[in-house]
């Protein structure tokens, strides 16, 4: 069966505002397992990161988000901190699109690599960031980096660092 183009809404990517702060908020707590952060860190996220994040709207509504940032201390790389698709975003390979359309900005022009951390069992953030790297012609290699124990004090499973790049926007 084929869909019918009629019924289907465009999703719009763009550069977030302080007023998309508590609709992420939202978003992640529809979007299990993600980490909530406080309402105030999401408002940040917003405004002061809004040049590498993007925010995704179908029919008004807020169903994808990528927070990143790039470290003072490697003004290269591109870390992304969180990436939330809403269920009436998915199939559409909306967190890739999200991904590259930031990448793609001028704000990351000097930007040739892109991190994140992610769970042993992240599945789905493990086929995306492999994807990406594959579309990016980059290599990806990744290493432990918050420990379970030594750094989440046994309450939330080691995080991976994902390292992909070079590459070129």
């Amino acid at each position: 069966m084929t869909s019918d183009p009629s019924n289907t809404t465009a999703i719009r990517l763009r550069k977030p505002t302080k007023e998309d702060g508590f609709r992420l908020h939202q978003l992640v707590a529809e979007c299990p397992p993600l980490d909530p952060n406080s309402m105030y860190c999401n408002l940040l996220q917003c405004s002061h990161f809004a040049d590498t994040g993007v925010a995704a709207e179908k029919d008004g509504d807020l169903v994808g988000f990528i927070s990143g940032y790039i470290p003072p201390a490697k003004p290269d790389t591109l870390f992304v901190w969180q990436v939330a698709v809403h269920e009436k975003g998915r199939g559409e390979g909306l967190a890739k699109r999200m991904l590259k359309a930031i990448v793609d900005r001028d704000a990351c022009g000097d930007v040739t690599h892109l991190e994140t951390t992610i769970t042993a069992d992240n599945e789905a953030s493990w086929a995306l960031f492999r994807s990406f790297a594959r579309d990016m012609g980059a290599e990806l290699e990744y290493h432990e980096f918050f420990e379970k124990d030594a750094h989440f004090g046994g309450q939330h499973d080691s995080e991976f660092l994902l390292r992909i790049g070079p590459f070129h926007p």
